[in-house]
């Protein structure tokens, strides 16, 4: 479910629809529960479906609001009746999706790909905020119909618990290739709660490179810059030009947060990378010609921080420096990795922000 803001005024009359995409009603009213100290907490909607029947449906049945419409996770169905009067109404209940099963079709795997074709168009965040509101049975089944590409991007916004469920029934091939799509320090986060055996498995199926970078990320204390940074920042030479740094943050597979900064080094110009000269953000780029050498526009006012800093030290200098990303090096100064602010901030959250989205906000 979006964390985007929801006003209940806005709600009502909305259209409601199943995971297949057909309409199965519309929202009457918003059900809040008042608690002790915060704001009230949505509990579920009141939805009228076919025939003016009234349904109660928890939060935890909604997957995502959109403008107009709201969808659940499951189907509205309704009991044989029991009457022998021609208008004799059997009585109404709310489905798991997963327990319905389509006449003439009953394979498995045909409902989970009806559920994948449901969740094509989400963020990967919302995507794995659907999948832990699953059983436990039908989400594993559910992440290993999806793609390689789709699952790395799905597990690295999991929380420990679910990642390991859906990595262990995975075999050990998959697993490997899933791992190498992965960002580096994630997939180093997630092999350390794995048994040992089962992740030195998987690191000798993964590409050289990718393993050594995570072999080297699991070395270091959780709560330090250097098991939460990440091997792959944009790195350049001094002398290369402002439209060839454009050039390598355009690039799709570059994450946000490290397309925000270019990190200049002595080569070479791969972690671990030759000397660090400094960083050039991108706003600054787009003030300079695309000719001009980024040796002439560094940032050296940036302070490196070290492997063994303490993550309270990394938060406080991102928030005091309005940075996106920090450079780490080691003792002779060559760069390691960067921290970026999304690393620091899954840290700074409770355990279960990412399960705490049922409040709907009044307007």
């Amino acid at each position: 479910m979006s964390a985007t803001r929801v006003f209940v005024a806005r709600l009502a009359g909305c259209g409601v629809f199943d995971p297949a995409g057909d309409r199965v009603g519309k929202v009457i009213d918003v059900l809040v529960a008042y608690r002790n100290s915060g704001a009230p907490r949505a509990t579920g909607m009141l939805i009228e479906i076919t025939g003016r029947r009234r349904v109660f449906v928890p939060i935890a049945r909604v997957t995502s609001i959109a403008p107009g419409q709201v969808i659940t996770t499951g189907l509205f169905l309704r009991r044989p009746k029991t009457s022998a009067t021609p208008f004799g109404r059997g009585s109404t209940l709310f489905s798991e999706w997963n327990d319905v099963v389509e006449e003439g079709r009953t394979e498995e795997s045909q409902s989970a790909e009806q559920l994948i074709a449901t969740y094509s168009d989400m963020l990967p965040a919302d995507l794995a905020s659907a999948l832990m509101d699953l059983p436990e049975e039908r989400m594993i089944e559910v992440a290993e119909e999806l793609d390689d590409e789709r699952l790395a991007d799905v597990l690295e916004e999991l929380p420990e618990e679910e990642q390991i469920e859906i990595v262990q029934d995975l075999d050990d091939q998959r697993a490997a290739e899933v791992l190498d799509l992965m960002q580096p320090d994630d997939a180093a986060d997630l092999m350390q709660n794995l048994p040992g055996d089962r992740a030195a498995a998987i690191l000798d199926l993964m590409d050289e490179e990718e393993a050594d970078d995570i072999r080297r990320l699991m070395q270091f204390d959780e709560f330090t810059a250097g098991g939460l940074m990440t091997t792959e920042p944009v790195i350049c030479s001094a002398d290369a030009t402002v439209a060839e740094a454009m050039a390598l943050i355009r690039r799709k597979e570059v994450a946000p947060a490290l397309a925000a900064s270019v990190f200049v080094t002595l080569p070479p110009h791969e972690t671990v990378t030759g000397r660090y000269l400094g960083m050039v953000h991108f706003q600054r780029l787009l003030r300079y010609a695309p000719h001009e050498r980024l040796g002439t526009i560094l940032d050296t006012d940036v302070e490196p921080v070290t492997a063994d800093t303490h993550i309270s030290k990394i938060h406080r200098t991102l928030a005091n420096y309005n940075l996106v990303a920090l450079p780490v090096i080691d003792s002779e100064h060559h760069l390691i990795g960067v921290v970026t602010v999304d690393d620091v901030l899954d840290h700074l959250l409770p355990e279960d922000w990412r399960t705490d989205d049922g409040e709907v906000s009044h307007g």
